[in-house]
Parts: C-alpha cells; structure tokens; sequence
C-alpha cells in the first residue's frame, strides 16, 4: 500500500440571489456564490485534492458545467461521488485538510457542522478533516469581497 497525496484548488464570485453553502452547510451572508453546482467552493477543493490523490481527473470531468441535468447538484453528492471512486480503487482516505479564503463570513461557529458533512459525504470520521479560514488581507478579488477561493490536501492510501 502506498500514501498518496493531492491538492485541489477552486475559486468562485460571490453574486447576489444566492445563499451561501460552504462545506455542505447553509452560511447566513448577504451573497452566495455563483456557479453550475451550489458552488461549494470548499467541498470542491475537497473532490479535487483527493481525485488528484488518486491520479484522476477534476470533478470538471465528472460533473462537467455544461451538462444541464447536474445545475444545482449538491457538492454534498459531489463529495459522495468522489468516495465511491475511491472505494472503486480499493483506496482509503487518510486525511483532508482545507483552507477558505474569504474576507467574510466568520466561519469559525459552522466549522464543527462543516466537518461532520463532509465526513458523513466521504465514509470518513470527522477528525479525519481538518477546515481553516482566513482572508486574503484586503487584496485581490478576495480581498475586494467579490469572490472566495479554497484550496485543500488530501492524503490517500491505495
């Protein structure tokens, strides 16, 4: 068996009309972000770090942005998707580690919830994720508020 790691990186804007899901979790802000899926940039990050983990392609591939029956997918199932590829590989997740960068909202208080769906999501425990935050001191599209960006690591053993 070996450890395999993997980074994933996701990025969408912040736009009015939509309600904001960060790691699978409704967060109470005046925007949401925009994008084919619920945009969950954190779980997207997710899914792409623990693909890349195992040598596959993006969630782009899976759940590619144009295919109509998928808009409005939860990034939940996304994250479902992703463990059964996983379990296809006879592999198992060993770690996940994720950083949002966002000027706003605080994520702190909804981190706990964060960590129980996504775990729930990938068949994992919840001490098996690890969610951070922090800005992007002012500058940039992030910086500006227009968007938020996540990037994880995933470790997987195959």
């Amino acid at each position: 068996m070996a450890t395999r790691s993997g980074i994933g990186y996701d990025v969408h804007r912040l736009v009015d009309g939509r309600k904001l899901i960060l790691g699978g979790v409704d967060i109470l802000h005046a925007k949401g972000l925009e994008g084919h899926s619920d945009a969950d940039v954190l779980c997207h990050a997710i899914a792409d770090a623990i693909l890349g983990a195992l040598g596959q392609p993006d969630i782009g591939h899976y759940f590619p942005p144009a295919d109509p029956s998928i808009e409005g997918i939860s990034s939940i199932e996304i994250l479902r998707k992703v463990a059964g590829i996983v379990s296809e590989r006879q592999a198992e997740i060993i770690n996940l580690d994720a950083t949002l960068i966002a000027e706003a909202p605080k994520i702190l208080p909804y981190v706990p919830e964060m960590k129980v769906a996504i775990a729930d999501a990938l068949g994992v425990d919840p001490d098996q994720v690890g969610i951070k935050a922090t800005t992007n001191e002012g500058m940039g599209f992030v910086g500006r508020d227009e968007g938020m960006a996540a990037m994880a690591v995933a470790s997987v053993e195959d």
